[in-house]
């Protein structure tokens, strides 16, 4: 697979593509052809020299009529100090659409061809500049939601999880060449150290588990968090996502029932994408339209990872409250007690935790924050965010601890060291299945799937 990658040139845009709003647009080749390709497009007016790391000005031509298609700047980044550690070329172009797609169609009516999503990365993979860990973090960063998922996702790509995991993989392999040493040389050498031996797999079982104990954040800061806020009409939902998002999303007045569909916003709480959905009150609806939206509301519920259930402090727990409360009370769940500042005094209320706001005067957004943290966090938005690993990378090393455990418990049983080469030999392959160094072809395209086209 590599080597069928390194005998074409690949080309694509590299940057995206909006009408009237994008100043520069980026055309990238990677190849063997790439450079000649340029050569063939490009005219760099005066004695511009043709050199790795060097930017020339001119213009790109269709060859056949020499017809000018774009005044552009030429990035040349020749192997092995480039992105993929071939030869690369860039043809920085006026932004919009048609500059970059012109240019585009003339790479590719050159002998280029279109790259596929994420070959440019998967190239820098298989050349040897980046591990798996790092290709990832390249898709992660790229589609980073947040400064905290941005943060780790840099800390991925500079090798901060890559590291631990080589190391890890490295001990395991150290010790399975002492066991299969004493297996094939039992009378020329000295009895394995069991006692160490069952150190270091503890010691390796302990930082696998570390590592394994990060997914839940790298999930949050991948994927964020879905927030609905649910409760009866005219309780302060919406003015509750306005005085949140500090915008009108939604319409706010003192009639029951305005808001009729599911509203969305997205905000950053603690370094986590959230979206906030602001949903219809739940009543026994007046008319069709409202029922289709009392309707998504319990959709939206139901499919949130968190619900705020709203209500009014003046009016304190009413029936209606209890029914929505037996709708959601499955979900994690925080009460919103909205109207504080009407109230001399809160009323009492059966369940918790309560958060106290003033909606309609920006008060308790913070405390409501900070209670969402704690509810769906439970500490994870600690200072030290350079791990947080993905599905993928968790399933490995699930399976890593599971041979390792085995290990484990087959020298307490004394078994013979045969037994502890077969496990010891599933953990170094599942930690090589994250860094890449024990991987499948079928994997890697489902990774790189994933990627936009041009990364």
């Amino acid at each position: 697979m590599a080597e069928a990658l390194r005998q074409d040139t690949i080309a694509a845009v590299a940057t995206a593509i909006v009408p009237q709003q994008g100043s520069v647009g980026i055309v990238r080749l990677s190849g063997a052809e790439a450079v000649a390709i340029a050569r063939q497009l490009f005219q760099a007016p005066g004695q511009q020299v043709w050199e790795s790391h060097r930017i020339l000005y001119g213009y790109v031509r269709q060859p056949q009529t020499q017809v000018v298609v774009d005044e552009a700047l030429l990035l040349l980044m020749l192997a092995p100090r480039s992105y993929t550690r071939e030869d690369v070329v860039e043809f920085h172009c006026h932004g919009g659409i048609m500059a970059v797609q012109q240019v585009l169609q003339l790479c590719l009516m050159q002998g280029a061809r279109l790259a596929q999503p994420g070959e440019f990365t998967l190239r820098a993979f298989l050349n040897g500049r980046l591990d798996l860990t790092q290709a990832e973090s390249v898709a992660d960063l790229v589609g980073a939601e947040s400064p905290q998922a941005a943060q780790t996702a840099l800390a991925g790509l500079q090798g901060k999880l890559a590291e631990p995991i080589r190391r890890l993989r490295a001990t395991c392999l150290d010790i399975l060449a002492e066991v299969e040493a004493r297996i094939d040389f039992a009378d020329d050498l000295p009895p394995l150290d069991e006692v160490a031996t069952q150190h270091q797999i503890a010691s390796a079982l302990a930082e696998v588990t570390q590592i394994l104990a990060t997914a839940e954040r790298g999930e949050l800061l991948r994927t964020g968090l879905k927030i609905a806020i649910v409760g009866r009409p005219n309780v302060g939902k919406s003015s509750l996502l306005n005085a949140w998002s500090r915008s009108d999303r939604a319409i706010v007045t003192d009639l029951p029932g305005t808001t009729r569909d599911v509203v969305d916003s997205r905000l950053v709480v603690g370094g986590i994408p959230v979206q906030v959905l602001d949903t219809a009150g739940i009543r026994e609806a007046m008319d069709q339209v409202e029922q289709i939206g009392v309707e998504r509301s319990r959709a939206a519920a139901q499919a949130a990872d968190l619900v705020l259930l709203t209500l009014d402090a003046e009016a304190g727990w009413t029936e209606a409250d209890q029914q929505i409360y037996e709708q959601v009370q499955h979900r994690p769940l925080i009460v919103v007690l909205n109207k504080i500042d009407r109230v001399s005094q809160p009323p009492q209320l059966p369940i918790s935790p309560v958060v106290e706001t003033a909606a309609a005067k920006n008060q308790g957004i913070e405390a409501l924050e900070q209670a969402i943290l704690a509810q769906v966090q439970g500490g994870l938005q600690a200072a030290d965010v350079d791990l947080a690993i993905n599905q993928r990378q968790a399933a490995a090393l699930i399976r890593a601890q599971a041979a390792l455990e085995q290990v484990q418990e087959t020298a307490q049983n004394q078994l013979p060291l045969d037994f502890w080469t077969i496990d010891l030999r599933s953990a170094i392959q599942a930690l090589g299945e994250i860094t890449g160094e024990e991987m499948v072809e079928q994997a890697l395209d489902q990774i790189f799937s994933r990627f936009c086209i041009g990364k």
